[in-house]
C-alpha cells in the first residue's frame, strides 16, 4: 500500500467526499397519527443518486487500504444495479476498468449509468449466478472483485464517522424527538442495517432497528428461523433488496425485528408516496415507506408518541420501464388496488 498511485487513490476519493454535501432528512406530516413524525432520509441527492454512492466509496477505500486494488486493476462487482452505478463512477474517478455483473432483469436506465460512467455490463439470467461469475472474470482478468454482499458490514466503519447512522442521529438534534422510536431498512447486502444497528448500541440509543424484507428473500427466514444455510428458488422482484441467500453482510443479531412487505404494498407506496412529495422514489422505498406505515399504526394504536426514521434510497427515475409502467407491474406484480386502498388519505390525496 506504499505505492504512489495508491496513495492519490486514497487522496482523490477523499477530496471527492469533501466536494459533497450530507443528505436531507425530510419530515413528512401525518395529521392521521398525532404526535407521530416520520422522516424520510434522501440518499437520492448522491452524486450517483443513491445510498449506494456511500458503500461505493467505503469499499474503494477498504480494498485499497488492503492493498487489493492497484493501478490499472479492473474492478468486477456483482450488483442489481445501483451499487454498480457507484462503483463505476469511483472507477472512473482513478481510472480503473469496471465491470458489472448482473441480472439480465435489471433496470434500463441503471444499465445505460453504469455506461455513462464508462463500466461495462456482464449479464447473467438469475441473480444467484452474479457471485461465481463475478469470481470467474476477476480470476480470468486478474482483476478485484468488489463483493460487496462480503464486505458491505466491514467496509463502513459503523462506530461513526459520518456514516449513515450519525447523520441520522445528527439530523434529528432538534427534532421533537431527537431519538427516534424506530429506524426501519430494507436489507440487500445487509451493510446497511447492520451499521444501523451496531452504531444505535454502541451508542447507547433505546431506537429500534426494523428491517423490511420483500417477497422471495431469505433473510427474513432466515431472522425468525435463525438459519444462514436457507437459499431461494427466485429472485426478489423489488430491485436492489431482497436475497435469494442470506448474505455474509446481513447481521440478524444487530436487528430487533423484521417484517415481511408484499411486493403489491411496496409498488402502491410509491404511487401514494409521489402524490405525497412529488416525485417518485425506487421500490426499496416503498418497502421502507410501508413498513414505517405500519409501525405508525401500532404506535398510534398504543397511544405512543415519537418518531420513526426510514430512507429515500434512490429516484424513481431509473424505473419508469418498470414499476412506474402500470403494464409492466400489472404483469409481473399485479393489481395494487387492494393497497392502495390500505395506505392513509393525506392532505386531500388518496
Amino acid at each position: 500500500m506504499s505505492s504512489l498511485w495508491a496513495k492519490n487513490a486514497i487522496k482523490s476519493i477523499q477530496a471527492d467526499y469533501q466536494r459533497s454535501a450530507d443528505t436531507h432528512l425530510i419530515r413528512l406530516n401525518l395529521p392521521m397519527f398525532p404526535g407521530i413524525h416520520l422522516y424520510l432520509k434522501d440518499e437520492s441527492t448522491h452524486p450517483t443518486g443513491s445510498l449506494k454512492h456511500r458503500l461505493a466509496r467505503s469499499l474503494f477505500l477498504y480494498a485499497l487500504t488492503n492493498g487489493w486494488i492497484k493501478e490499472g486493476t479492473p474492478i468486477i462487482e456483482a450488483s442489481s444495479g445501483s451499487t454498480a452505478v457507484s462503483e463505476a463512477y469511483f472507477a472512473r474517478l482513478l481510472g480503473l476498468p469496471f465491470i458489472a455483473v448482473m441480472p439480465s432483469c435489471t433496470a434500463k436506465r441503471k444499465i445505460q449509468e453504469i455506461e455513462f460512467y464508462g463500466g461495462k455490463c456482464h449479464f447473467v439470467e438469475h441473480s444467484a449466478l452474479i457471485y461465481q461469475e463475478s469470481e470467474r472474470l476477476a480470476k480470468e482478468l486478474n482483476g478485484h472483485y468488489m463483493d460487496q454482499f462480503t464486505y458491505a458490514e466491514r467496509a463502513t466503519d459503523w462506530r461513526g464517522n459520518n456514516n449513515i447512522a450519525e447523520s441520522i442521529f445528527r439530523q434529528m438534534q432538534l427534532e421533537p424527538f431527537p431519538e427516534p422510536t424506530y429506524i426501519v431498512m430494507s436489507a440487500g447486502t445487509g451493510g446497511t442495517s447492520a451499521t444501523l444497528g451496531r452504531y444505535i448500541r454502541y451508542q447507547g440509543y433505546n431506537t429500534k432497528l426494523i428491517v423490511v424484507d420483500p417477497e422471495n428473500s431469505v433473510f427474513y427466514d432466515c431472522y425468525h428461523q435463525n438459519r444462514r444455510d436457507l437459499c431461494g428458488g427466485t429472485g426478489s422482484k423489488i430491485e436492489g433488496i431482497g436475497r435469494p441467500r442470506a448474505e455474509p453482510s446481513f447481521i440478524p443479531t444487530v436487528i430487533d425485528d423484521l417484517i415481511q412487505v408484499p411486493d403489491l404494498a411496496t409498488i402502491a407506496t410509491i404511487y401514494w408516496l409521489e402524490k405525497f412529495i412529488g416525485r417518485k422514489t425506487g421500490a426499496s422505498t416503498g418497502t421502507n415507506v410501508w413498513g414505517a406505515l405500519q409501525l405508525a399504526k401500532q404506535m398510534h394504536d398504543n397511544k405512543q408518541q415519537g418518531a420513526i426514521v426510514t430512507l429515500l434510497c434512490d429516484s424513481g427515475e431509473r424505473y419508469l420501464d418498470t414499476y412506474y409502467n402500470p403494464e409492466w407491474v400489472m404483469n409481473n406484480i399485479g393489481d395494487v388496488t387492494q393497497y392502495l386502498t390500505q395506505l392513509p388519505k393525506l392532505n386531500g390525496y388518496e
